[in-house]
């Protein structure tokens, strides 16, 4: 895409990011949202759940929902997105989003979020690719759904749907299941996804944990490798209309 061109695409987006947890959305897409941000468009996110976290390798036996919450708003500020919302703070919700109602989910995607799909109209829907956690097949399936294409009064429905990267991948039953298709070139931005995913500090773990700033950084390169950049993201696109 020619670099004018590819400036003007990423200024006239609106991106609606939804994440299961605080830091899933730094891994998978925080330099789209960088990017996006740096061009002139804008960028939301809604966090479906937070709350105490039992840790089960690390010294905290649990980390505050507070501490979660505190990091995660500290890692929209570092990109500087336009607004961010967590959902669920509730003990019985988390970590149990495949417990909920799809309708539900489907519903607070759609409109129970102030920053819901049908209240801002965006352009672009980045959600949780499918793994082995329960949270995320969830928030990916309702927010599929919440993404489908209308007729009439309701075209405006989300251009372009895709599904973004996580550490977890190598541990699949289906290990072909995430093939990426839509990559972003992310060069730029390194360490703006480094600084916000060190906004994550009850979560990081020492290499070679998959929770780690050397996964992150491998996960960088590699998707980069993979387009002869020198660092990438890489989703899957569902839906891409131009």
């Amino acid at each position: 895409m020619h670099e004018s061109i590819a400036k003007t695409f990423w200024r006239q987006q609106r991106l609606l990011v939804v994440t299961p947890h605080a830091d899933d959305e730094i891994f998978g897409c925080a330099g789209l949202m960088a990017k996006i941000k740096d061009h002139g468009g804008e960028v939301y996110v809604i966090c479906m759940t937070v709350a105490d976290l039992a840790q089960y390798d690390m010294s905290v036996d649990v980390v505050s929902g507070q501490t979660r919450s505190d990091e995660f708003f500290a890692g929209m500020k570092a990109l500087g997105v336009d607004d961010a919302e967590i959902m669920y703070t509730d003990e019985e919700t988390h970590l149990r989003l495949d417990k909920m109602g799809r309708r539900d989910l489907i519903h607070d995607i759609c409109l129970g979020s102030r920053l819901g799909v049908d209240r801002i109209k965006p352009t672009m829907v980045a959600l949780p690719s499918i793994s082995y956690n329960q949270d995320h097949e969830a928030v990916f399936l309702a927010g599929f759904t919440a993404c489908r294409p209308h007729t009439g009064d309701n075209s405006n429905y989300p251009k372009t749907v895709l599904a973004y990267d996580s550490p977890t991948h190598f541990w699949n039953i289906e290990r072909d299941k995430f093939h990426p298709n839509f990559y972003v070139d992310i060069s730029d931005y390194v360490d703006v996804k480094r600084q916000a995913l060190e906004c994550h500090a009850s979560q990081l773990r020492p290499a070679p944990h998959y929770l780690s700033f050397e996964m992150l950084e491998r996960m960088m390169f590699i998707r980069g490798h993979e387009i002869c950049v020198t660092a990438a993201e890489a989703f899957c696109a569902y839906r891409l209309v131009m």
